[in-house]
């Protein structure tokens, strides 16, 4: 029997690499930031693009493309968002 692929989130997503949103732990996040997400565009099904990482300490933030908008995240809220397994 094989195993599942393990659930990934946004913060683990490499440079470069693509992803489908699978979940957003809506809870975990403050009303005012949940609201500023869904603004932007993040839901679940959306399909996500990590461009770079901050250089520093944690690597935060992060820079990432919703369809043809540049956002730029903390990586504790992109840690809130789980993407769907690889193909």
């Amino acid at each position: 029997m094989l195993n599942p692929a393990p659930l990934r989130t946004l913060n683990q997503l490499e440079v470069g690499a693509t992803a489908r949103i699978l979940a957003i732990d809506w809870d975990r996040l403050a009303d005012s930031e949940a609201r500023r997400l869904r603004e932007l565009g993040l839901f679940e099904g959306v399909e996500i693009e990590v461009l770079h990482r901050g250089a520093l300490f944690f690597r935060d933030p992060l820079a990432v493309r919703i369809g043809r908008m540049r956002v730029i995240l903390r990586a504790v809220h992109a840690a809130t968002i789980t993407l769907e397994p690889p193909q």
